[in-house]
């Protein structure tokens, strides 16, 4: 399985760990577990990641960031 970096995903949108997981409907303690590398993204949030990393102005402009 191809490695997310979840923290560097996050940092494009300049948001903190409690915003980015409000923004993306993820719990703030499965993203910080993802930054720490205890535990990787799967399934749909895997997805989703992956579209924010390939084009994070389109989901910005989607969500209204």
């Amino acid at each position: 399985m191809e490695y997310i970096d979840v923290t560097s995903i996050r940092k494009k949108f300049d948001l903190s760990q409690s915003e980015f997981s409000k923004m993306f409907g993820s719990s703030l303690r499965i993203l910080q577990q993802w930054e720490q590398g205890r535990r990787r993204p799967q399934g749909a949030a895997r997805v989703l990641l992956k579209v924010i990393d390939y084009a994070p102005d389109v989901v910005g402009k989607a969500l209204h960031v």
